[in-house]
C-alpha cells in the first residue's frame, strides 16, 4: 500500500536527501521536523505542500514516518512520540535492529528499516547516487515490506532484503566498501610520506589506481579484477615489499601481510597461479 502522507523526524544529509528524492518522484512529503528548526524550514521550504513541525506534530501529521537521525537517538524518539495504530514507522540505520522501535510497535504501528547503501557527505551529490545504488530494507509486516519495495523502486534503487539481527554485521561489513578504503588510501599516503614523498602529492596519484581497481571489479568481478605481484606469483616483488613494510615498522608489515592473505584466496579463485606458487606465497605471508 502506498501511505497518503510521509513525515520526516532529522534533516540531517540522509534525511535531506531522502525527503528531496521521494518528494522529486510525487511521494507526498507532508512534514519535516528536526531538532534544529532552522534545518526543518529549510528542507520544508525546498518541497511544495510540506512544512517545518515539532516531531510531535509531524508524527500526527503523517501516516508513514521516516527517522533520519543518528542511531542513538532512534530508541528514544521510539519512546518518547505519539505512535498510533494503522501508522509505519521506519529508522535509516544500517547497524540498529528493529527492536529499537519496539515502542511504536507496541503502540499498534507498522515497523521497518531503510537503509540507503551510499554515502551522504554531500546531499546534492548523493541525490544523484542513489538510482542504481541498494537500499537495505527489513519489515516483518508484509504491507510495510511490500511498500519498502515500492518505494525502492521509485528511487530506481536495488532492494536488499535483511534477515532480522542481521544489522550491525551487514553494516559492519558495508563499511570495508566505504569509509574503510580511505584508511588504505591513508596508509599508502603515510608510507609515501615516510619515504619523502609529497604527502599532497599522494591522493591525486592513487585515486586513479582506486578507480580504475573498482571499475575492473565491477566489469570482471573480485577475483578477476585481482592484478600486481600477488596475481603473478611473483614472490620476490613480495618479499621485497615485505622487506621494505617490516623496515618502516610492525604495523605497517602486519597491515600489508593481512591484505595480502586475503589476496591469496582471491588468486586461488581466479585460477592462474598452480598450488606450489600459491603455497611459496603464503609461506611468505605467514
Amino acid at each position: 500500500m502506498a501511505y497518503p502522507s510521509i513525515a520526516f523526524i532529522g534533516a540531517g544529509r540522509l534525511g535531506q536527501t531522502l525527503a528531496l528524492a521521494l518528494a522529486r518522484r510525487g511521494e507526498p512529503l507532508r512534514a519535516i521536523a528536526s531538532r534544529r528548526p532552522a534545518s526543518a524550514q529549510a528542507l520544508a521550504a525546498q518541497i511544495p505542500g510540506c512544512q517545518a513541525l515539532s516531531a510531535e506534530q509531524a508524527v500526527a501529521a503523517a501516516e508513514l514516518v521516516f527517522l533520519s537521525v543518528p542511531d542513538d537517538e532512534i530508541a528514544g524518539l521510539a519512546q518518547a512520540l505519539p505512535w498510533r495504530a494503522g501508522q509505519a514507522v521506519l529508522h535509516c540505520s544500517g547497524a540498529t535492529e528493529l527492536a529499537a522501535l519496539g515502542p511504536a510497535l507496541a503502540a499498534g504501528a507498522a515497523v521497518g528499516g531503510f537503509h540507503p547503501l551510499q554515502i551522504f557527505s554531500d546531499p546534492q551529490q548523493a541525490l544523484g547516487l542513489l538510482a542504481g545504488s541498494t537500499v537495505a530494507i527489513e519489515s516483518a509486516d508484509a504491507g510495510l515490506q511490500a511498500e519498502l519495495l515500492r518505494l525502492a523502486g521509485r528511487l530506481e534503487m536495488r532492494p536488499l532484503s535483511l534477515p532480522p539481527g542481521a544489522r550491525a554485521a551487514y553494516h559492519g561489513a558495508a563499511s570495508f566498501a566505504a569509509s574503510f578504503i580511505l584508511s588504505l588510501l591513508d596508509e599508502a599516503a603515510e608510507v609515501w610520506a615516510r619515504l619523502g614523498l609529497p604527502r599532497e602529492q599522494a591522493l591525486p596519484a592513487l585515486l586513479p589506481l582506486a578507480q580504475g581497481t573498482l571499475q575492473a571489479a565491477q566489469s570482471r568481478g573480485l577475483a578477476g579484477a585481482l592484478s600486481g605481484p600477488i596475481s603473478r606469483g611473483d614472490c620476490g616483488v613480495v618479499a621485497a615489499h615485505l622487506q621494505a613494510f617490516d623496515g618502516l615498522g610492525e604495523a605497517h608489515g602486519r597491515f600489508y601481510r593481512e591484505l595480502a592473505r586475503r589476496q591469496l584466496d582471491l588468486a586461488a579463485q581466479a585460477g592462474r597461479l598452480d598450488a606450489a606458487t600459491l603455497a611459496a606465497l603464503r609461506a611468505l605471508l605467514s
